[in-house]
């Protein structure tokens, strides 16, 4: 893999066509979602799972559990193992039509047969908007890499708009040491946990909750999670 760190980060012009034409070439698998590291499938989980339940836990201020939007979902491994654990229905957005197709017809098909699955959004997320007021939690894991540090800011803001009363953004990404590191191979880029919140606050989101992925394999990226809602206009 061809790893750049760097003091800025400078997207070229084919940035996001670049990625779409990696992800083309990976299977639509499990495997394929965590690039080759299926084994961090269960831990990843795990771990998802237990910072949702405390999220959706808080008696201050409900999050809800109506309905989800899986940001970025390939064939929905965190739809299947994550969300629907805690909601009843889930949206996915997915800019590969192969990934989603899969989703539809092998890895999510009983769900949405059953009407838990719903929509499925086949863009990227630099050209999501999401419905006003609908979701109670949007989760966005493993793929703001693939944005712009302002498209990242403008999809938080729409995001935002997005939320149902008392609603949360999650996101959860692999956290470089310092700098940007870019990869060449998929057009995405690794930031400091100092420049997420700087693009939270810019965003106008406040972090509600964060904590650390454990059991890793060894090499990995530390992976954070961070729980975002809107701030309030004093």
């Amino acid at each position: 893999m061809s790893n750049l760190y760097r003091r800025k980060f400078i997207p070229t012009k084919t940035w996001y066509e670049d990625a779409d034409k990696y992800w083309k070439t990976v299977p639509s698998s499990i495997d394929g979602m965590l690039g080759g590291l299926e084994v961090v499938h269960s831990p990843d989980v795990r771990d998802s799972l237990k910072f949702l339940a405390k999220i959706l836990s808080s008696t201050s201020a409900p999050v809800g559990s109506a309905y989800a939007c899986d940001c970025g979902s390939g064939i929905g491994r965190v739809t299947k193992h994550v969300l629907l654990d805690h909601f009843d229905k889930v949206d996915l957005v997915e800019q590969n039509e192969k990934f989603l197709d899969t989703a539809t017809n092998q890895y999510l098909k009983e769900e949405v047969d059953s009407g838990r699955v719903c929509n499925m959004f086949a863009t990227g997320l630099q050209d999501f908007t999401p419905t006003k007021g609908k979701y109670n939690v949007i989760w966005c894991q493993w793929v703001l890499s693939h944005l712009t540090n302002s498209d990242m800011v403008a999809l938080l803001r729409r995001c935002a708009s997005g939320l149902a009363p008392n609603g949360l953004v999650c996101v959860k990404e692999s956290i470089a040491r310092q700098g940007y590191i870019i990869d060449q191979d998929d057009s995405s880029v690794t930031r400091t946990e100092s420049i997420f919140e700087r693009i939270f606050n810019k965003a106008n989101m406040e972090i509600v909750e964060k904590n650390v992925q454990t059991e890793l394999p060894q090499g990995c990226f530390v992976v954070k999670m961070w729980a975002l809602r809107p701030k309030i206009a004093h």
